[in-house]
């Protein structure tokens, strides 16, 4: 009896000891297969940070607000989790460059102030799903260009001088406008247009019987948006002078356009 008893004694240690080495072994299989912690990179956080180029180049008049309009947009970025580098270089416009940006910004730029080159570039880069985003005389700009016309929506004609004027807000629901109420009462240099695009979505129109000098009548559009051969396009008309960047309710209509070009 006591040598069954050893023996089954033996044997429950046996499979004792099989089970835990079992155990073990798929313990260990499951550390081996088990997914280390998502790691990433320096590089690739930079990438998911939007970058903003914005141009200042002029070829014409040159507003004294560009240096604090580019210095605003540099606030926006830094508060708002997005990348600006700053140029008036037009040689910038090349494929290799253009592709490290999410958004171009035209910061009152005049005149003509790319090459043929620059605006194949460019026009390769919309095409490829690239956004731009016109401030106030980027309309006065590149007036031999047709497709840069239907990009930024309408070209520059003339303006009075500046004056306090009452903006009604068309698009409500977008964010460069949801902001404000329905009427905007702001000063500001008012440009009139030509050679307005009728694709465009306005957000903005100016009440011309509030103030003197508008030339467009009922259809006085002054900031507006838009899909545009395969990108996004967005203009205000506002921002001749530096109170302007300083208006809480301008540096929110500012940052809508550009959170609307970012597609976020």
């Amino acid at each position: 009896m006591k040598s069954v008893f050893s023996g089954i004694l033996s044997l429950f240690a046996l499979l004792m000891l099989n089970s835990c080495g079992t155990t073990k072994a798929v313990d260990q299989q499951v550390i081996l297969n088990h997914p280390e912690p998502l790691k990433i990179s320096k590089s690739k956080l930079a990438i998911l940070k939007p970058k903003v180029l914005v141009f200042t180049k002029t070829a014409g008049y040159r507003h004294g607000s560009i240096e604090k309009g580019a210095e605003t947009i540099k606030e926006l970025g830094v508060e708002n989790n997005f990348d600006v580098v700053e140029t008036a270089d037009s040689l910038q416009f090349n494929a290799a460059n253009l592709k490290k940006y999410q958004l171009v910004v035209f910061l009152s730029t005049t005149q003509d102030v790319l090459g043929d080159e620059q605006q194949t570039a460019f026009e390769n880069y919309i095409q490829n799903g690239g956004s731009f985003l016109g401030v106030h005389a980027a309309t006065d700009t590149e007036y031999e260009w047709p497709w840069y016309g239907e990009l930024v929506g309408a070209y520059f004609l003339n303006h009075p001088k500046q004056q306090q004027a009452t903006l009604n807000i068309i698009n409500g629901n977008h964010s460069a406008t949801q902001h404000l109420d329905s009427t905007w009462s702001h000063f500001d240099e008012w440009y009139n247009f030509k050679n307005i695009n009728p694709d465009i979505n306005v957000l903005l129109a100016l009440d011309e019987t509030s103030y003197e000098g508008g030339k467009n009548g009922d259809n006085h559009p002054i900031a507006w948006f838009h899909e545009f051969d395969g990108g996004r396009a967005f203009y205000t008309g506002l921002g001749h002078a530096d109170a302007a960047f300083d208006d809480p309710n301008f540096r929110k209509h500012l940052l809508g356009g550009i959170e609307w070009c970012l597609k976020r």
